[in-house]
């Protein structure tokens, strides 16, 4: 089994956990997208998609904002269990990878957004995803993760998850710069950031 394909496995496998989350997640996500309005508010926007949406929850959020909302996430499972929800009927759920290219045109949202992919994904599928939200986006690109204020529990669970979160951290200001036109960090938790990003 690929490293790929071990990924998907995990993530269908654990996705009845995940579900049993959906409300805590939508309520930090609103509040979140509240505490960020002043300076970043995405109902002036039409159309955004979420990579790695899992099982729908910011999909939600941004669906009750009057927003065209797609998410796209590689794990069947989790999708299904944001396509039974009946708040979601009109976000459009995809099954796809988020650091692979993603089954839509150029420019076709406003703003693509993604929750927590960043950091645990290793540098050079990181640079990818930045590189495929920036061609499917018109206007920015949002990635709601990590800051570099580190916590006790959250360094011990990411070091078990063996993602990329101690390089990320470290790094994402200089990758940001560098594949970006510019962009603009807003605190929305002690260890969680929105990176506003313009794409170029």
């Amino acid at each position: 089994m690929s490293k790929k394909q071990n990924g998907d496995f995990l993530f269908n496998f654990i996705s009845p956990v995940y579900g049993l989350f959906y409300n805590s997640q939508k309520e930090k996500y609103q509040e979140s997208l509240n505490l960020a309005k002043a300076k970043f508010d995405f109902s002036q926007f039409e159309t955004i998609i979420d990579v790695g949406c899992g099982t729908g929850a910011l999909c939600s959020v941004l669906n009750q904002l009057d927003l065209k909302v797609t998410g796209v996430d590689p794990a069947k499972r989790m999708l299904r269990i944001g396509e039974k929800k009946k708040e979601n009927e009109k976000v459009n759920f995809v099954l796809g990878g988020t650091s692979t290219k993603l089954p839509f045109e150029d420019n076709s949202f406003d703003v693509s957004i993604a929750s927590y992919v960043a950091h645990g994904l290793k540098k050079a599928e990181r640079l990818k995803l930045y590189a495929e939200m920036s061609r499917i986006s018109k206007k920015y690109v949002v990635l709601y993760d990590y800051n570099d204020k580190r916590g006790f529990f959250t360094s011990i669970i990411e070091w078990a998850e063996r993602g990329d979160y101690f390089n990320f951290i470290k790094t994402v200001k200089n990758e940001l710069d560098e594949h970006f036109k510019s962009f603009e960090m807003i605190d929305v938790d002690v260890r969680a950031s929105l990176y506003i990003c313009k794409v170029k």
